[in-house]
């Protein structure tokens, strides 16, 4: 049994208690870094042995993790923070598993991508996710695209890239509001509003350190 577990993106209270519960019974937990990982392990005394898994090895170790899964009963996939396979390693296992008939259950828990959309204050009916953009080649063809989106947009940014991101929207529709939250449940959480050259300005007074998100308001909205 594979189960997928959601772990805070900040703030480590935000984790519920079945998923502590689950990691504490778990035979072994796949995680995408135990650096990052050992923190969550150490506050809720959690001990079972680690596969490391991420994005530079989860190919080349597929199957290894695949016959270590089957091997005992309980096994948990976790990623640094959120849940597993948005925007974080996991796919590749997931997939696999269903493929083998291993069964697999995912916890509910922290995402970074819903409370940024709510706060944005932008229509929550109806969104689209977008996660990272492309670094360079085809970003301002992706970004134009998502401009006609009737829905509210969502993006992953990393701090070197978020101005020159932001430019680009500003160029393609300096009219339209938009929201960048940052680092969100996390002792330095932001969140700008407006217009991108408004936000653009604010943004460039302060430490570019952490995560983004940017939330683009739906175009007919």
């Amino acid at each position: 049994m594979l189960y997928i577990i959601p772990t805070p993106i900040g703030n480590l209270k935000d984790i519920t208690l079945r998923s502590i519960e689950t990691l504490k019974e778990s035979d072994l937990i796949i995680v995408e870094s135990f650096e990052k990982s050992k923190k969550l392990f150490k506050k809720y005394d959690i001990s079972a042995p680690v596969i490391i898994n991420n994005v530079y090895n989860e190919s080349n170790k597929l199957d290894y993790i695949i016959s270590k899964i089957q091997s005992v009963n309980i096994s948990c996939l976790i990623s640094d923070s959120g849940t597993p396979g948005i925007s974080d390693p996991g796919y590749l296992i997931i997939r696999k598993c269903i493929k083998l008939k291993i069964r697999i259950s995912c916890l509910p828990g922290p995402t970074a991508l819903i409370p940024a959309l709510i706060q944005s204050g932008f229509s929550c009916e109806k969104f689209v996710f977008e996660g990272f953009l492309p670094k360079k080649k085809g970003k301002q063809k992706r970004i134009k695209n998502l401009s006609e989106e009737s829905r509210s947009v969502v993006i992953y940014e990393s701090p070197h890239r978020l101005l020159k991101t932001l430019e680009i929207i500003h160029e393609i529709i300096p009219n339209r509001e938009i929201a960048v939250a940052k680092e969100l449940s996390k002792i330095y959480e932001k969140l700008y509003r407006g217009y991108p050259i408004d936000v653009i300005e604010k943004i460039k007074k302060t430490n570019l350190k952490g995560e983004y998100i940017i939330i683009i308001k739906g175009k007919n909205e």
